[in-house]
């Protein structure tokens, strides 16, 4: 892998976790007050698990850039990865900020889709960096449906 792509893919999900931190607040009054599932992991997993699957999506993306045989394709990988990190951020604002959980909802599935793509794009440049990147998906799917409960029950 090389060093520049780690760098600028280390860069894009650091901006995207700063700019979508800013949105969370899990002691505000609104969030305290939602009707919440039983399910539903403590608060202080969320920041270890997202750690964790940012650090991820830099490695895995910055794999599959440097394996990229063409500069198209890694053009078309970065699209693909900075709509995700886009749509990453913007659930934070939709639910916390704007709090519209079924708004939150759809933007999370389209979340969703777009990390599965993702990890599709990246498998293609490097399989072992693709299977590495499906528990960020995995974690995507799981968020669009805590959302999707949250949003049914208030």
């Amino acid at each position: 892998m090389r060093g520049n792509a780690l760098a600028r893919t280390s860069a894009a999900v650091a901006v995207t976790a700063a700019l979508g931190g800013v949105a969370v607040d899990p002691r505000s009054r609104w969030y305290r007050r939602l009707t919440k599932p039983r399910w539903q992991p403590p608060a202080s997993v969320f920041g270890i698990v997202w750690t964790v699957l940012y650090a991820d999506l830099a490695v895995t993306s910055a794999t599959a850039l440097s394996e990229a045989t063409t500069p198209r394709e890694r053009a078309d990988y970065w699209r693909g990865l900075v709509v995700n990190l886009a749509l990453n951020a913007g659930w934070n604002w939709l639910f916390w900020r704007v709090r519209k959980p079924w708004p939150a909802t759809v933007e999370a599935a389209a979340l969703t889709i777009s990390s599965a793509d993702l990890v599709r794009r990246t498998a293609r440049s490097h399989r072992g960096a693709g299977a590495a990147l499906v528990p960020y998906a995995a974690w995507c799917a799981f968020a669009t449906v805590l959302t999707a409960a949250i949003a049914r029950r208030n």
